[in-house]
């Protein structure tokens, strides 16, 4: 980069009183709540990316806070409070997305969320009946309604579905558009005063006489108040501290297909798998759980192990009468951890992070950047 004007100095790489590391979902709700409770905040956005290349525009568009399998499965791992707390984290975060946004904005889509119980999984009718009464009975004062979930065993025919012994559905569930999102919170706190850099990477940082020097790949510092990494699965990068680790999620997505029988955002085994229908194509995720290991990576490159398992699955239990082509394939990366509790603390005095959103940063965000705000504003 050549040397930088007085001009570039004294507005765009201008001291900030916050500075956040990452402009995907979290980093841009961060910047809305810090704006919103104090206007007269300068802040900056930083981005290695010259878009967001984590997760944020690279999921499956996903408006949901948890299937049956997986939410029972979290309450096994984390104790019952904490799974709890993890749906209202996230059932929250979903109705500020709306509140903020129109439908139409971000092309959500509230067309219910549903999960497949396979045959090979082989599970006890009168189980499966237990754990939706008992996750319905607890959930009910987060969501304020009799039933989030319910057997639809009905659906299963005339959704098309192969190998498929029960379906739950969840009305309270939907779909977006994960690059309209991005998008529309980028123009919201652009229009705040909120600066965005792109090509900008952290190599380092330290606190130097109460503020944050951060020197970059370019031949310039940026200084701040405060430092917000927002990176999520790259977190570890500044901070090493931090107990997360990547894990890659691929996604595949086909041309548009005869007679899709099908709308909105479907679970399968424990959330391993997922997928929804993009208008009259069928996008699907996930089959980590198949590599485990193979995908703790902060690598984007597509695997034969997982696509080949995805085309699998798509054409046993998506589409068993019918063909397809794919027409686009991608990753993206998640953070994960011991547990699916999001990070949210202060590090040091002026240094502060909002990571770790095990795969659930869309639904998360606003809800970790209002807490993350005051608790930065009350430091």
């Amino acid at each position: 980069m050549a040397h930088i004007s007085i001009w570039e100095k004294e507005s765009f790489f201008a001291p900030k009183d916050v500075l956040i590391a990452g402009s995907g979902v979290v980093g841009l709700w961060c910047a809305y709540y810090l704006k919103k409770s104090n206007p007269k905040l300068s802040i900056a956005i930083v981005d290695r990316g010259i878009i967001p290349t984590g997760a944020s525009t690279r999921n499956a568009g996903f408006a949901c806070f948890g299937s049956v399998t997986e939410l029972i499965a979290d309450t096994l791992k984390m104790g019952e409070d904490k799974m709890i707390d993890l749906v209202e984290m996230r059932y929250r975060g979903l109705k500020r997305i709306r509140k903020v946004f129109s439908d139409k904005e971000i092309a959500f889509e509230e067309s219910g969320g549903y999960e497949l119980i396979s045959e090979a999984q082989d599970m006890d009718i009168n189980v499966l009946r237990s754990n939706i009464d008992w996750l319905n009975h607890k959930l009910k004062p987060v969501i304020k309604k009799e039933k989030a979930f319910f057997l639809d065993d009905h659906l299963i025919t005339r959704f098309g579905f192969g190998s498929t012994r029960h379906l739950i559905q969840n009305r309270l569930e939907g779909q977006l558009h994960s690059g309209k999102l991005c998008q529309a919170l980028l123009r919201l706190v652009q229009s705040m005063g909120v600066t965005v850099l792109n090509g900008i990477e952290i190599k380092q940082f330290e606190t130097v006489n109460g503020r944050v020097e951060l020197q970059t790949n370019h031949d310039f510092t940026l200084q701040a108040g405060r430092l917000l990494v927002c990176t999520n699965a790259f977190a570890r990068q500044l901070l090493p501290e931090l107990d997360i680790e990547p894990a890659r999620g691929q996604v595949l997505v086909t041309s548009p297909v005869d007679n899709l029988k099908f709308s909105g955002a479907f679970h399968y085994d424990e959330g391993f798998y997922y997928f929804r229908n993009l208008g009259k194509r069928v996008l699907l995720g996930g089959a980590r759980n198949r590599a485990f290991e193979e995908e703790k990576t902060e690598s984007l490159l597509l695997t034969d192990t997982i696509q080949q398992e995805l085309e699998r699955f798509l054409r046993e239990v998506i589409r068993p009468a019918g063909d397809f082509t794919i027409d686009y394939r991608w990753s993206g990366v998640m953070g994960m951890g011991p547990e699916k509790m999001p990070v949210v603390k202060q590090v040091s005095d002026q240094v502060f992070c909002a990571v770790r959103m095990g795969g659930m940063g869309v639904a998360l965000a606003p809800w970790v950047a209002e807490k993350m705000a005051r608790m930065m504003l009350d430091a």
